[in-house]
């Protein structure tokens, strides 16, 4: 790292404060380091602050990173122009899902663009709390989402650490997350919703909801489900499908196989002698064979039949916390459960995924699960293809 020349600043007072003028090689706008003249102040004039003796200790503490070379002329930069020019591109470059950039470009865009004009080099703890808390006091967000921005932050830190553009600890470390509005409730599908769905629903959208129900697969990850990983006994995972993006599954873990249950199986088996018996490709593919969109289909076909049947739709997302609760009513271990949902993390699926649910006997929900068994199949009449 280069070093600039050793400089101990001119002190003098003014208008009742100390000051130290220095000079400092920084990042102009345009990306090139020029050397500028700075003034800082330092301490109110007064008390033990009378002379310039006084206040030469203050004066070589600001200055000693820029005399020993701990600040670089680029911490210099704001973090608003680090995050879009540096941050954000390392993003793009490094993160295999094209949803979790534009996850970051939303959170940079709404709220933290116009909040960050603050260099790196000066950001502190103290400014992370303050930013946090401003963002907490005029948007309407959960604690979540609030750690979310917090967590986002923190890797804009680490990475300019990471490049040698700043020497001093992640100012966001001990940042604490402000309390946020409470987390709205989410739904989870139980059993007793999921067969009147399957009772109303045509084919094949029995088989698409059959498959949320009972594999716990995210969206994308449905979307991208293939006749090829498909045995009959279960389904891999290689690909999750973001709007027309086709990429990486979550996480290492999401890369796990999903057990098929017997009605699943007679459902899918039924889809695909109706698809002409595919041996590979797409399992639910529009008419041009690309990934089926599930929010128009959800739209079109599965609203429409269940405000007709009386059924509250919850979104995709609720067949996944669905069986985890099911799961956990029929009485299985959380670990299984966890490796089912294909979760890193045992505490995700328990405080997240598993939903309250009042005290079952659970000979009654092994008699609701044979029950379903037995009476799966006379749901799955032949009705119109409403897939175009």
């Amino acid at each position: 790292m280069k070093r600039t020349r050793h400089q101990s600043g001119y002190v003098f007072h003014q208008g009742g404060f100390w000051y130290v003028r220095y000079y400092d090689n920084v990042m102009n706008a345009e990306g090139e380091i020029e050397r500028q003249q700075k003034c800082r102040k330092l301490v109110a004039y007064g008390s033990q602050y009378r002379t310039q003796r006084d206040v030469r200790s203050l004066a070589d503490e600001l200055l000693k990173p820029i005399n020993d070379g701990t600040h670089t002329p680029e911490s210099t930069m704001t973090v608003a122009d680090f995050i879009e020019k540096h941050y954000l591109p390392h993003v793009e470059q490094q993160k295999r899902r094209v949803s979790t950039y534009r996850g970051y470009r939303n959170v940079w865009s709404r709220y933290l663009k116009t909040r960050t004009p603050i260099a790196l080099r000066d950001f502190r703890t103290f400014d992370g709390n303050r930013l946090l808390l401003d963002i907490a006091r005029n948007e309407s967000l959960s604690r979540r989402t609030l750690g979310h921005i917090k967590s986002m932050l923190s890797g804009v830190f680490t990475h300019a650490l990471r490049q040698g553009i700043l020497n001093t600890p992640n100012p966001m470390r001990d940042v604490e997350i402000p309390k946020g509005k409470a987390n709205s409730e989410t739904h989870a599908y139980a059993l007793e919703e999921i067969m009147r769905m399957l009772a109303v629903l045509p084919q094949p959208v029995k088989a698409i909801v059959a498959a949320a129900a009972f594999t716990g697969a995210r969206k994308g990850e449905l979307r991208g489900f293939l006749w090829e990983n498909y045995d009959g006994e279960q389904i891999s995972i290689t690909q999750s499908v973001w709007r027309s993006h086709v990429g990486e599954p979550k996480t290492v873990t999401s890369k796990a196989p999903i057990p098929v249950i017997a009605p699943l199986k007679d459902f899918l088996e039924w889809h695909r002698i109706a698809a002409g018996n595919p041996a590979t490709g797409l399992m639910f593919p529009n008419s041009l064979g690309r990934p089926l969109n599930f929010d128009e289909l959800a739209f079109r076909v599965i609203k429409p039949a269940f405000t007709k049947a009386g059924i509250a739709w919850h979104g995709w997302h609720a067949f996944r916390r669905g069986l985890a609760t099911n799961l956990y009513r029929l009485g299985v271990k959380d670990k299984t459960i966890q490796a089912i949902l294909r979760h890193s993390n045992i505490s995700l699926t328990m405080n997240i995924y598993v939903k309250s649910v009042t005290p079952d006997a659970r000979a009654a929900m092994q008699q609701l699960e044979s029950f379903y068994a037995t009476n799966m199949q006379r749901s799955t009449k032949d009705s119109e293809t409403v897939l175009q």
